[in-house]
């Protein structure tokens, strides 16, 4: 059997309640113990329920179990999705046979089967999303309650499209369920981990840059589009952060730089900080799978090689989450990455757009300027 490999990353199981908790009408029953239940529902912050079987349903069966938790939501008039969780999965129990008399769904994602990306799009696919030739605007892609930004990301992508006088269709996942069955004819993306492939996809809105290309595209499709009030704020913002970039470069050295994440983020984080501030990045760490990168770039599991990795580099900075962060305090830190503790974050704070890139720039100069003195 295969096991759960990154213990820095959540599983499959984590994933798929993070896809299915996004959309309201949806109500998601985790079959599992109770540390299967409580890590999501303390990680996504979402309503989540559970079976809680112990040990005479692992020996007898979890079929009056799981029975008794659906007859009590029965009532609530949603699409009851049922996360598997590693345990039931082994027991082989015909648990699709049991959900038959409800409204309900089977999600099968145990940990094993995947990390939360791997989880995320198995379950999306369960819920079968498909395009709606009459559905107008443009689908918003890539956004995951695991991930801490997707509020903010969510509401900067509404208000750029608001901006251009372009309709959201679906977002993905943050929506109501009925939505999924009636996405836009077309996608632009948040985070590229967590990809619908629903859609004909005109490009992601992470960095100036890219958001310059996708916005051009989009006008392509969207004769009606009016893009040039986003190139004008892009091109305001942009002399900003170089402004700032200066003065911080007229005082400092560019910041020697290690990076964590999710490869999306990560990339979006090292070509940001090198292009305004020439940073050296010395290594990009991914959650995930590494995709092709002119940085320096590798799949890292497991907490004794971040330890590892960031006293052999010495960065000044070092972006990713308080797992890295807890390697050396007294650092310059970002949080990009979950889980990021200690802090409270209540404000919809973006990565995607352009608040995102300024609220980036932002939070690496004040974190640099703070540690230097």
């Amino acid at each position: 059997m295969p096991e759960c490999e990154n213990p820095l990353w959540p599983c499959a199981m984590t994933g798929a309640c993070a896809c299915l908790a996004g959309f309201s009408g949806t109500t998601v029953v985790i079959h599992g113990s109770s540390g299967c239940y409580y890590y999501p529902a303390t990680l996504l912050h979402a309503p989540l329920h559970g079976t809680f079987i112990l040990e005479n349903e692992v020996i007898f069966g979890s079929e009056q179990r799981l029975h008794e938790v659906l007859d009590g939501l029965s009532g609530e008039n949603k699409k009851i999705a049922v996360v598997m969780t590693c345990v039931p999965a082994i027991l082989g129990e015909d648990i699709r046979s049991m959900l038959r008399d409800y409204n309900a769904i089977l999600v099968d994602t145990p940990g094993f089967s995947g990390d939360v990306e791997a989880g995320y799009k198995k379950a999306l696919s369960v819920l079968a999303p498909s395009v709606d030739p009459d559905t107008p605007g443009i689908n918003i892609d890539g956004v995951c309650l695991f991930d801490p930004f997707s509020g903010g990301n969510v509401r900067e992508i509404i208000r750029l499209l608001g901006t251009i006088s372009v309709p959201v269709g679906t977002i993905f996942c943050s929506d109501r369920l009925e939505n999924v069955g009636h996405a836009a004819a077309f996608t632009i993306g948040t985070n590229g981990d967590y990809t619908s492939g629903v859609g004909e996809w005109l490009g992601g809105m992470l960095g100036f840059e890219e958001i310059k290309t996708t916005l051009t595209r989009v006008a392509t499709v969207f004769p009606d589009a009016d893009p040039d009030p986003v190139f004008e704020e892009l091109e305001r913002e942009d002399e900003r952060i170089v402004r700032a970039c200066d003065k911080f470069l007229r005082r400092f050295d560019p910041p020697h730089t290690v990076i964590f994440g999710g490869f999306s983020y990560a990339t979006f984080a090292a070509y940001t900080l090198k292009h305004y501030l020439d940073a050296d990045i010395r290594f990009v760490g991914t959650r995930n799978e590494p995709r092709d990168t002119s940085f320096p770039v590798g799949h890292v599991q497991g907490f004794s090689r971040v330890k590892e990795l960031i006293q052999y580099y010495n960065p000044d900075l070092v972006i990713g989450s308080s797992f890295e962060r807890s390697v050396d305090p007294e650092r310059a830190f970002i949080g990009l990455t979950p889980p990021i503790r200690g802090i409270v974050k209540l404000a919809p704070h973006p990565v995607a757009g352009i608040s995102g890139s300024l609220a980036f720039i932002e939070d690496v100069l004040n974190a640099c300027m703070d540690m230097r003195k």
